[in-house]
């Protein structure tokens, strides 16, 4: 299955705060965590901790959470507008040196956001849980479109 992914950092190539993957099928609940962040930016302080909107847990229980959420799809795809989106989830798989999460078959699909954005933003903007419900949108109206 298709999960739209979104992720907030602290900064420019900073730590993971958020992360959110949305089922393309409506079916499946999403997922959404947050890990505690110790010292945000000035930016992120204002902008995206007040959007947060769930608990925090620890880096260690949020890649158990993410790992757990994935086990049982047999070829998950994660499809994200940013890079550093898949950095962070594919990170969250890794449990030591050579040692990953039982997720296997994953794959990653990195979609041009100015090609399939609708220029809508999302319901709360810096919100990963939200983003990536507006990235959902913007890529299957966008399939959509071109499947005309």
């Amino acid at each position: 299955m298709r999960y739209f992914l979104d992720t907030e950092f602290n900064g420019f190539g900073g730590e993971l705060i958020s992360i959110a993957l949305v089922p393309e099928e409506d079916g499946r609940a999403p997922f959404y965590s947050a890990v505690e962040c110790q010292t945000p930016t000035p930016w992120v302080a204002q902008h995206i901790i007040p959007q947060l909107d769930v608990e925090q847990v620890t880096h260690s229980c949020l890649g158990d959470q993410f790992g757990a959420y994935l086990i049982d799809d047999p070829e998950p795809v994660l499809v994200a507008d940013w890079p550093e989106d898949i950095a962070h989830a594919a990170r969250l798989l890794v449990i030591g040196p050579g040692l990953m999460k039982p997720v296997r078959n994953i794959r990653f699909d990195l979609v041009d956001a100015a090609l399939i954005s609708s220029g809508t933003a999302s319901a709360v903007p810096h919100n990963a849980y939200h983003d990536a419900l507006r990235l959902r949108a913007d890529v299957l109206a966008y399939e959509k479109r071109m499947a005309r």
